[in-house]
């Protein structure tokens, strides 16, 4: 029945959503316009997602990760003499890579030059602001991919009341730490954890006017120089608004002496 189910949901998405397509491992996002930055009826917005209601931008087809990237998958690329081993569990309790059970958590911890090399080695790349907004709304228009709320239902995240092993502490829905990969259900896409459980590094320098001055005008790239980083998608320890699909978080590239527990990653691939 389970199995049933599954194949239901896919054929549903692919009549409602033609623009992508499933494979075993990616989604491939067909190319085309859509509304990017602050959405319908958010009044959380700050300045630097656009006006209400957002911009169009046009974004070229591409292919994306289903599920951000693993401590296992990351390990691999380490082995392998490609990639660079982050922070790890010894150093930070929030860090996954070393830590009992989470060899399917994503990876965090890492910096962004570590995220690029990984994708670099499975012939991708981290994916641009724009990529991956239009794939985390799955065709929405609404502050999150289904609705205009979030909880500890549709994502792992700081709901500010759901408890769970760690008493008193909501942090990753009360686990106070990020949940394996897929613990809560896909976007329309097909795509895991978009919103919540680790944000995700993009391509891009941050810079407050991108929406405007460069994505809405065909740049995907985006400023060529800045001193952060945008990542997207909020994470397990941080509150409902950094959900939001329009959220943009900034980091500097390098975290030096402190420790990116929130942050991971996934791949997206212009050829696959």
């Amino acid at each position: 029945m389970k199995v049933f189910l599954i194949h239901l949901y896919v054929l549903m998405t692919l009549l409602l959503f033609p623009e992508i397509s499933f494979s075993k491992d990616v989604v491939t996002v067909q190319g085309g316009d859509f509304q990017m930055g602050c959405s319908i009826a958010d009044k959380s917005c700050a300045n630097d997602e656009g006006g209400k209601g957002g911009m169009r931008v046009h974004v070229p087809q591409f292919y994306i990760d289903k599920l951000e990237v693993s401590v296992e998958q990351y390990m691999k690329c380490m082995k392998d003499g490609n990639c660079t081993r982050p922070k790890d569990h010894n150093r930070n309790k929030y860090c996954n890579l070393g830590a009992k059970g989470r060899a399917d958590h994503p990876v965090n911890c890492v910096d962004w030059d570590q995220a690029s090399a990984y994708c670099v080695w499975v012939k991708g790349r981290l994916p641009y602001e724009a990529e991956w907004e239009k794939a985390a709304r799955g065709g929405s228009q609404s502050r999150y991919p289904w609705g205009q709320e979030v909880s500890c239902k549709q994502a792992i995240l700081d709901d500010g009341k759901t408890q769970g092993s760690v008493s008193g502490e909501p942090d990753g829905c009360g686990e106070d730490r990020t949940w394996k990969r897929a613990s809560r259900p896909a976007n329309a896409f097909g795509l895991f954890d978009m919103s919540g459980n680790a944000g995700e590094w993009t391509a891009n320098w941050y810079s407050s006017d991108a929406i405007q001055t460069h994505y809405s005008k065909g740049n995907l790239k985006g400023p060529s120089k800045s001193r952060k980083r945008v990542v997207r998608g909020g994470s397990w320890d941080e509150n409902k608004a950094n959900l939001r699909s329009s959220y943009r978080n900034v980091k500097l590239p390098i975290s030096g002496d402190s420790v990116y527990g929130s942050i991971g990653f996934r791949c997206v691939y212009d050829n696959k």
